[in-house]
């Protein structure tokens, strides 16, 4: 098995938004540090599960690390690779 190219970036959430519509899922909104200042945020649904399976949701001020991983045929080369 080829292990995917990845980089992961440590991140803030930094507010947990509730559904407009009863249906829709609450959202962490999570601030990726070192990212574009206009660019930084991102929003997940707020649905983890724990080691045992059970179902958490990030609280607000959580400090959390965002993985970005690739399949190996669709990256290219680069002049520096990022370091984890």
């Amino acid at each position: 098995m080829t292990k995917k190219p990845k980089t992961t970036k440590p991140g803030v959430v930094q507010k947990i938004i509730e559904p407009r519509v009863p249906h829709e899922p609450e959202m962490a909104e999570i601030a990726i540090e070192g990212a574009d200042h206009l660019y930084r945020e991102i929003r997940i649904e707020n649905a983890l599960e724990d080691d045992k399976g059970k179902p958490v949701k990030l609280k607000p001020g959580a400090h959390v690390d965002v993985t970005v991983e690739a399949d190996p045929k669709e990256t290219a080369p680069g002049v520096s690779a990022a370091k984890d």
